[in-house]
């Protein structure tokens, strides 16, 4: 089944956009049979649940960590994680900096930047992304690597309000793609990732629609 669901993901799927398979609440198992069906970019978004599938599944897989990680947690998943999509203050990135120096290793992440109506989503607001990356970036975190940035929707059935949400994510990726290494779109999951590509998103990240039936 998961094989199925992925073979008609994958199907509408313009070129040049990347799958990430969102694992988080769903079993080992289920991972598993998705890898075995060809995927490896896998996300989670707790660390704990992270650092147990790590080790149980194979060493191959390039994990992606998307909920809101803390700055105690973040030496725990430095060593292995491939891109940190939810970088959302400048305080993680200092940490994640400090940690990466720490075991000499450059490490791939994405700015999350809040434009939905919920006061709950996380995220830099539109305005500090800017002044932000118009500092010496590698001077300032010689061991982070940005690759450019994740948002997410408001949670609504307005399509009008959707696409609003991913034009202005798309208008902010795309004022800064002068800048080296910046190359990703993270936008769009298993309820609006048609309308995520549609307004320019390169990576959707997918959960539920391909391990719906492997909820716990």
């Amino acid at each position: 089944m998961i094989r199925e669901r992925i073979g008609a993901i994958r199907a509408g799927l313009v070129p040049g956009v990347r799958l990430v398979c969102v694992s988080k609440y769903h079993p080992v198992e289920a991972v598993q049979e998705a890898y075995q069906a060809g995927e490896r970019d896998f996300a989670e978004s707790r660390v704990q649940e992270l650092l147990q599938k790590q080790a149980a599944l194979p060493k191959d897989i390039r994990w992606h960590f998307i909920g809101h990680l803390q700055t105690n947690k973040v030496r725990a998943i430095v060593p292995f994680v491939s891109l940190i999509q939810s970088v959302d203050s400048v305080r993680l990135l200092e940490t994640i900096e400090k940690e990466c120096a720490r075991i000499d290793r450059t490490l791939d992440v994405l700015l999350e930047v809040h434009v939905a109506q919920e006061e709950s989503k996380s995220g830099f607001l539109p305005s500090e992304i800017a002044p932000l990356l118009q500092t010496d970036l590698r001077e300032q975190y010689p061991h982070v690597r940005f690759r450019g940035i994740m948002g997410m929707a408001t949670n609504t059935d307005d399509e009008a309000e959707i696409r609003r949400c991913f034009r202005q994510l798309a208008e902010i990726f795309e004022g800064h793609k002068g800048a080296a290494d910046w190359d990703t779109l993270s936008m769009g999951m298993s309820e609006d990732y048609e309308i995520a590509i549609a307004c320019g998103a390169n990576m959707v990240r997918i959960g539920s629609t391909i391990f719906s039936h492997f909820v716990r």
